[in-house]
């Protein structure tokens, strides 16, 4: 037999869950799955008529397609190449492939190297010109230096001054970004034979140079070092 309170408590038991099936309401069979945080990652779906999938991050089909690349100050080379120029147009290809070439930057190290590369060559330095020029151009020094041994003839070359470094070609080929620069100085420069007498240029006559030199590097690649790989003598 059932006692006062026993009936009491089934009585509130079966109250409590008639409110609460009214409140929540009843499993039907369709209710949506629980909400998976991982499952959005996959894929972002369109309506069930069409078959494409847009994935995360790209646009949807009917977007307004978005500009490759935001548009450059015209004078975005003031001071170093003229709008609209060959020299711009290749500076802007540069810049493409190589974001961090900087012109002003580059011509600072190129009045280094070119002072190096003429000194080197100079005293026969081959081991130091070997790390700043192209293998072609090296070639060309290495036999000079060599025949100038054999002669036992020596140089020497001092700079009074470099008046300009000028930034007068730029061009992208495939992968090898190519800048050429025109160099004026002041040079005093003489050649010796065996005795130490004077046969080529003077030990105390300074001369006015003009030379143009192409440096190049691989934009590609995680070395940041240019080598010279052309050089003509300019007007």
């Amino acid at each position: 037999m059932f006692d006062i309170y026993t009936i009491i408590f089934l009585a509130l038991a079966v109250f409590i869950f008639l409110r609460l099936r009214s409140v929540l309401g009843q499993r039907t069979g369709r209710e949506r799955p629980p909400y998976d945080p991982y499952s959005a990652r996959d894929a972002v779906r369109t309506p069930a008529n069409d078959k494409v999938v847009a994935l995360p991050g790209r646009p949807a089909p009917d977007a307004a397609p978005r500009s490759a690349e935001p548009e450059e100050p015209a004078d975005r080379w003031k001071g170093i190449a003229e709008p609209g120029s060959a020299v711009a147009t290749g500076l802007d290809a540069i810049s493409r492939a190589d974001p961090s070439f900087e012109p002003n930057h580059f011509l600072v190290g190129a009045r280094q190297a070119y002072e190096m590369i003429v000194t080197a060559f100079a005293a026969g330095d081959k081991r130091q010109l070997k790390e700043l020029l192209g293998r072609e151009v090296y070639e060309g020094f290495e036999t000079a230096i060599d025949g100038r041994v054999q002669r036992g003839e020596s140089a020497e070359t001092r700079f009074v001054s470099i008046d300009s470094v000028d930034l007068i070609g730029a061009e992208l080929r495939g992968k090898s970004v190519q800048v050429t620069v025109r160099f004026v100085s002041k040079l005093i420069s003489a050649t010796r034979d065996r005795a130490g007498n004077v046969i080529d240029g003077s030990a105390d006559k300074m001369t006015d140079i003009t030379d143009v030199w192409t440096f190049a590097r691989d934009s590609s690649s995680r070395d940041p070092n240019w080598k010279l790989v052309a050089t003509e003598a300019g007007q």
